[in-house]
């Protein structure tokens, strides 16, 4: 069976209008002789009726946290209503397709509810559907425990449902649907000669999206890479090609340093110096304790005379009261972004991370801080230059 599954974000259902290119998607799937399993979000986006974050503002912020397994039944609904009224919008058009619940679709989870882990998928209800020629609209974000309760999979859930749907189907290929042409090397709005990234690896695009780029969730990148899934980030607004995200890419013999760059703003550097916290006994403990109450850091570098690492902007008060309980002295910088210049071509290839400073010192932005793996090289900068950095490393490699 030439299975493509088709995942649509919530700008792409959220008017008639819109929806109508859907379905047109769809149409032209069937056309080339596939199988289309459509996976839908919720239409629209926060403060749209239907929204995951319009319906979570229905109900108490203590509830919420306290009842998980409520909140969960409350958010699932976004994705019934969408997957209901495409299936409508499908009647109309003259193709038969019946909505599907996560669970209905046969995706099993544990009972980590909001943040659910998929153990199964049972296809079978999927495909008895498609040996019917009717064209399954299931709900993404979500699935049904073992007990029939129904869960969430956390922020960025549909890409993950899809993936995960395709890899239990062996689908030729998984489209991802949005509203932006594909992976772009840099964020448009920043770099108005930003360019589409025709093809791009798993690995790759794992570091984009898990830095800051948008366009798909790092989640769903993981599937991808566990079923090698071939996957395409496309515009349901046009018949642009997009991105396409394989094991592997063959740039046909040209050396491609760098694919792309993104950032992370809201960044906050801290520093604590030995010399201060010597007599102190937390000091070596510093990190652990970080870990144990839950705060996420990065960038860490541990040297003789200093640990600096960094903090989200929302996690600031709280490590600031901890260090101070703990008697530990520290220096911190505020207003701190994180750019990540991303690029498997890197590897093996000497004086990356100097042109990168170069380019910057040319700029006169001070870099406060590096780190660097095979393929991305991470900079720490004020965000009043994050712009200007953005730019100035874009034109230093061609991108």
């Amino acid at each position: 069976m030439n299975i493509v599954v088709q995942k649509f974000g919530g700008t792409s259902l959220s008017t008639k209008e819109r929806r109508q290119l859907v379905i047109n998607k769809i149409i032209e799937c069937k056309k080339n002789g596939k199988l289309p399993v459509v996976v839908v979000s919720a239409m629209g986006r926060k403060g749209d009726t239907y929204a995951t974050d319009t319906l979570l503002s229905l109900i108490d912020k203590d509830f919420q946290n306290n009842n998980k397994r409520a909140s969960d039944l409350l958010i699932s609904c976004g994705e019934i209503i969408s997957s209901v009224v495409l299936a409508s919008d499908l009647y109309e058009a003259g193709l038969e397709a019946i909505p599907m619940t996560g669970g209905q679709a046969g995706i099993i989870t544990n009972n980590d509810y909001s943040q659910a882990e998929v153990i199964k998928v049972n296809t079978d209800g999927i495909l008895g559907l498609l040996k019917s020629s009717v064209i399954p609209i299931i709900t993404g974000f979500q699935g049904i425990t073992e007990d029939g309760d129904i869960t969430t999979l956390g922020r960025g859930g549909s890409d993950l449902s899809a993936v995960i749907i395709g890899g239990a189907l062996g689908a030729e290929e998984v489209e991802i649907y949005t509203d932006v042409n594909g992976i772009m090397t840099a964020d448009p709005k920043i770099v108005n000669n930003a360019s589409l990234i025709s093809e791009i690896s798993y690995n790759e695009v794992f570091q984009l999206a898990d830095q800051g780029a948008k366009v798909i969730h790092p989640k769903a990148i993981e599937a991808a890479m566990k079923y090698n899934v071939k996957l395409s980030i496309k515009n349901t607004l046009n018949n642009c090609e997009g991105t396409s995200i394989t094991k592997s890419v063959d740039y046909k013999g040209e050396k491609k340093i760098i694919t792309g760059i993104t950032y992370m703003n809201d960044r906050v550097q801290i520093r604590i110096p030995y010399e201060s916290n010597s007599e102190n006994a937390e000091y070596d403990n510093i990190l652990d304790i970080l870990g144990q109450n839950n705060i996420s850091i990065d960038l860490i570098n541990v040297f003789p005379k200093e640990k600096v690492f960094t903090i989200d902007d929302k996690d600031k008060n709280f490590v600031y009261d901890l260090l101070n309980k703990l008697n530990i002295k520290y220096s911190k910088e505020e207003q701190c972004s994180k750019i990540a210049v991303v690029g498997s071509g890197m590897k093996g290839v000497p004086g990356v991370m100097a042109r990168i400073l170069s380019t910057l010192k040319r700029e006169k932005i001070q870099v406060l801080q590096t780190a660097d793996s095979h393929m991305t090289i991470w900079c720490l900068v004020n965000s009043c230059n994050t712009e200007k950095a953005i730019i100035a490393l874009h034109n230093e490699f061609n991108l």
